[in-house]
């Protein structure tokens, strides 16, 4: 099951385990993505904090984790390739997985972009 954010991050639900990334009309918004920092595993995050910082040739922004729980694991090839998100945001571009921990939290989530 997919989900969207009023932000628009993705959350691909599988079990406990959510991969988080941006949607394809962010990904089109930034532009070029030249960096990402990717969180680090282990992070506990809440719904709505920071995530992550990208940045593109138009600007710089956050991605904010729509569910609360704890980094698990990252997309490290987004460390040497960030373009990834601009040519593939919902599937390779992913930004990391997450192990959610508030079920609850899914009903505040949209179902398309």
């Amino acid at each position: 099951m997919k989900k969207y954010s009023e932000t628009h991050e993705y959350a691909i639900i599988d079990e406990k385990i959510a991969t988080i990334g941006i949607s394809i009309n962010a990904a089109d918004e930034l532009g070029d993505i030249t960096f990402i920092e990717l969180p680090e595993v282990g992070k506990e995050v809440k719904s709505g904090d920071v995530l992550c910082t990208l940045e593109s040739v138009k600007s710089a922004g956050d991605v904010y984790t729509p569910l609360t729980g704890k980094v698990i694991e990252v997309n490290k090839a987004l460390e040497e390739k960030p373009e990834l998100m601009n040519d593939d945001p919902e599937d390779e571009g992913w930004i990391c997985k997450i192990e959610f921990s508030a079920k609850e939290e899914i009903d505040n989530l949209k179902d398309s972009d």
